[in-house]
């Protein structure tokens, strides 16, 4: 059961292992926006997103073979279940599509991971890391479709409601659904959960269209991040029961999004971590005056920004 005392539980086991988050609080005008936010800032996290939650949720919660454990991402779930392995000592395989952002990539590489590009999507990706742990008795780490993943994602809820108890309603990016299950799960209906996807990947839009998870397109500039086929059989009755409403934006306002963190806050958000604020910022979520709206930047594992040498 995902529910709020198994969020905690998790919470517990995981702590050691990962970052407290900050917070930020913005005023509308420094962002170009009518609204006063609360950003938590979770790019900051272990391994540079929110996925190192429930990369060591499944690791310290689930039986972990002597095989070692397998895992398919675009990048950023890859990345935090090699980390997580090294820390703990255990052989990981992680599968990527060519899609991947090379960030991400040598991110797998540095923590010492045996590391698989195949596919030009994350569903090949999936299909070839499904066929490995068949083969060699490796256990699987589903990016979202799995609970001790959607608990570990659910500890960022909890997090974030201790630290700006305030917030009513709080925005997240969606991909597989993980993030926004997760959160969730936490909240309940405490808060306004509105989950974020790109117009050319509207996996949880149309999901909820059609009363169960349906294959969607997986394209855009957030495709490594926010672009599965499929929401997961676990997200969706979650999602269904306490996310509120989801829309959709474009990769226009998405990078429009990463260049507003940077001139006004100077974070570097990869695309698919700055896509809750650009529901904000091009008008597809307009909260209301009384509201009070916290985002998640949940991943900042990018090479759009060069730290060069200069003279």
């Amino acid at each position: 059961m995902i529910d709020a005392g198994a969020i905690a539980a998790a919470e517990q086991a995981i702590r050691p292992h990962i970052r407290r988050t900050p917070i930020v609080q913005v005023e509308g005008e420094d962002l170009g926006s009518g609204s006063s936010l609360v950003l938590k800032l979770e790019l900051l996290q272990q391994s540079g997103s929110f996925k190192a939650r429930g990369a060591f949720a499944n690791l310290l919660l689930r039986e972990v073979p002597a095989a070692g454990v397998v895992a398919a991402s675009g990048g950023n779930h890859g990345a935090a279940v090699a980390l997580a392995a090294r820390k703990l000592s255990v052989p990981a395989r992680i599968f990527v599509p060519r899609i991947s952002e090379p960030a991400k990539v040598e991110r797998i590489r540095e923590y010492g991971a045996t590391l698989d590009v195949v596919g030009d999507r994350y569903a090949d990706a999936l299909a070839a890391s499904q066929e490995f742990a068949a083969r060699s008795g490796a256990m699987q780490i589903h990016a979202f479709d799995q609970r001790e993943t959607l608990l570990g994602t659910g500890t960022l809820g909890k997090e974030l409601e201790e630290q700006a108890p305030e917030a009513d309603a709080v925005l997240a990016a969606v991909g597989g659904g993980g993030l926004i299950a997760g959160i969730a799960a936490w909240y309940g209906d405490r808060a306004e959960v509105v989950g974020v996807e790109p117009e050319s990947a509207p996996t949880l839009t149309m999901a909820l269209a059609a009363g169960r998870p349906v294959d969607a397109p997986a394209g855009g500039i957030a495709a490594d991040s926010l672009a599965p086929r499929r929401v997961g059989e676990c997200v969706f009755p979650i999602a269904q029961r306490f996310v509120k409403q989801v829309v959709l934006v474009t990769d226009e306002a998405i990078a429009n999004a990463q260049r507003v963190l940077w001139s006004a806050l100077r974070v570097v958000a990869e695309p698919g971590g700055a896509a809750a604020l650009a529901a904000i910022l091009s008008g597809r979520y307009r909260p209301r005056p009384d509201q009070r709206v916290a985002i998640v930047i949940s991943g900042g594992n990018t090479s759009a920004v060069n730290f060069g040498t200069h003279a």
